[in-house]
């Protein structure tokens, strides 16, 4: 049965919803933020003090409060998924600005007038970050890194891989199960692994093959005869073979993994890991580098099709094709980067860059180790904010710990901005850094004013240092990514007047759907 929600029974549960999400999370914002603790069904509880993690667990008892939480919290996860950072000031500042425009409203004010103005304003903030932003130095980036995960050793090693392989997408962030951590530099083209049958690595978790031919059908594989030539050339040469197709039949698997057993030969079946463009831009990556080709058609099933590599390795999760640079791949880099600029490429940019790396500077691994399961677990979340802070930071950097609003608000003409709610709200994330860190915001404050915005208050080393060197600066994209997703939700909320639930039916599940844990 269907219940409706409205009136002031629906603004209070509006405004317990918004605290009991921000007022959690903001605690963590800041290098002096605190950490929580979360129980989780599939682990054992684990601390952290990551914003969109946090939010994600929240839940109520009440199924109106879980609706709204639901509603509410895509405001950090729609930051996080375009930045990967700024989601706990992405909450302080929804949390102001419902706030405050709620008061508006109670005075008698129209919401959707409330809601055209913040549209308004916040734009011509944006606008403003914008103009004061500056392209960040090498030394700009490894403070980011290292202020995101408020560890210098993590920033070092964060900014380390990024500017050897130039690309996020080449680095993957992996717990490890030792206490170390390790970074390890990879070359070569890398595919995962799928393979036809667990039985060709049964006795090894890696095989290493040299001078391994490559075939490439892309399609189904019927019958061992379709393979006979190619059996009989490695019986005759005594050369790997390495066999990528769309699927096998289980008759031909089986007869591979007999004349395996029973001859000198070295063939395996795996899986095309790909599908549609994905999966041909693959194969034509492999093509390339082992000179072979594409075959769709069993009848064009000829030695001549082969191609080569000096060395692959097969191990459970990922298959390294090793290749020698050339103008042809070079010629392929430059496409690739080409398409990267097209406003409208089919292809995911992850996707892209990810194959430049490994055409050009080579895969990152991050192996994170910790002595225990829940401190890896909240160490590779610092990983993660780190690296994304990292990306996202080439676009232009702003001066940190919530200044940059403060310095917008006294360069704007006040009759710019149509309402206080936004001139209001933005002062908050630099009072929760200082209030996080057991300061006077207040005196902090005037003090920075007094320096003319050109020198930043540090709460790690309680000094205050020169915008052009210090190491307190934040993206531009996170600080606007967080002002816009704060102000939509927000604005959402404030022009909503009734809400419709399934009366018997708590929907906390449905929070849930956003955890990736």
């Amino acid at each position: 049965m269907k219940k409706v929600i409205s009136g002031q029974e629906l603004q209070e549960k509006m405004k317990d919803a918004v605290n009991l999400l921000c007022d959690t999370v903001k605690t963590t914002l800041g290098p002096k933020g605190n950490n929580i603790i979360i129980d989780h069904s599939a682990f054992s509880p684990f601390i952290t003090n990551d914003g969109v993690t946090i939010a994600e667990n929240i839940e109520s008892d009440d199924p109106i409060i879980n609706t709204i939480l639901e509603l509410a919290k895509e405001a950090a996860i729609n930051t996080n998924n375009l930045v990967g950072d700024g989601t706990t000031t992405t909450l302080v500042l929804l949390q102001q600005i419902y706030n405050i425009g709620k008061e508006e409203i109670e005075s008698g004010k129209s919401p959707i007038i409330i809601k055209k103005e913040l549209e308004q304003d916040s734009e011509i903030i944006i606008s403003k970050i914008k103009n004061i932003s500056k392209i960040p130095s090498r030394k700009d980036l490894v403070n980011i890194a290292t202020t995101s995960a408020n560890s210098e050793e993590i920033g070092k090693l964060v900014s380390e891989a990024f500017f050897k392989v130039k690309s996020k997408g080449a680095i993957r962030i992996t717990e490890n199960n030792k206490a170390e951590t390790e970074i390890i530099y990879k070359k070569g083209y890398y595919i995962e692994t799928i393979l036809s049958s667990p039985y060709f690595l049964l006795n090894n978790s890696t095989i290493e093959l040299d001078n391994s031919k490559v075939l490439l059908f892309n399609s189904y594989l019927e019958s061992i005869e379709e393979l006979s030539i190619f059996i009989n050339y490695t019986l005759r040469e005594n050369k790997p073979l390495i066999v990528l197709a769309e699927d096998y039949s289980e008759s031909l698997i089986n007869n591979i993994l007999a004349i395996n057993s029973n001859q000198k030969t070295k063939i395996y079946l795996l899986k095309i890991p790909e599908y549609g463009i994905n999966k041909i831009e693959l194969l034509q990556d492999i093509e390339l580098i082992t000179a072979g080709k594409i075959i769709t058609n069993s009848n064009d099933l000829t030695l001549d099709v082969l191609g080569e590599s000096d060395n692959i390795k097969i191990s459970e999760k990922e298959t390294r094709i090793c290749f020698t640079p050339s103008h042809k791949i070079d010629e392929k880099i430059s496409q690739l980067k080409r398409i990267i600029n097209q406003e409208n490429m089919l292809l995911s940019e992850s996707f892209v860059r990810k194959r430049i790396s490994m055409f050009e500077n080579g895969l990152v691994d991050i192996l994170v180790g910790a002595q225990t399961a829940t401190e890896r677990r909240e160490k590779k979340m610092r990983f993660d904010d780190s690296l994304c802070a990292l990306t996202t930071s080439s676009k232009g950097v702003v001066v940190g710990s919530g200044v940059v609003f403060y310095k917008i608000l006294d360069i704007l003409e006040s009759s710019k901005l149509s309402s206080n709610i936004l001139q209001e709200a933005i002062k908050k994330p630099f009072k929760q850094i200082m209030d996080n860190s057991g300061l006077d915001s207040q005196n902090i404050l005037a003090e920075i004013k007094n320096k003319d915005y050109k020198e930043v208050y540090n709460v790690i080393t309680s000094t205050y240092e020169n915008w052009s060197q210090t190491s307190i600066i934040d993206p531009t994209e996170v600080i606007i990514s967080s002002l816009k997703n704060a102000t939509s939700i927000a604005s959402m909320l404030l022009t909503t007047t009734s809400l419709i639930i399934n009366e018997y039916q708590n929907n906390s599940h449905k929070i849930n759907d956003f955890t990736d844990l």
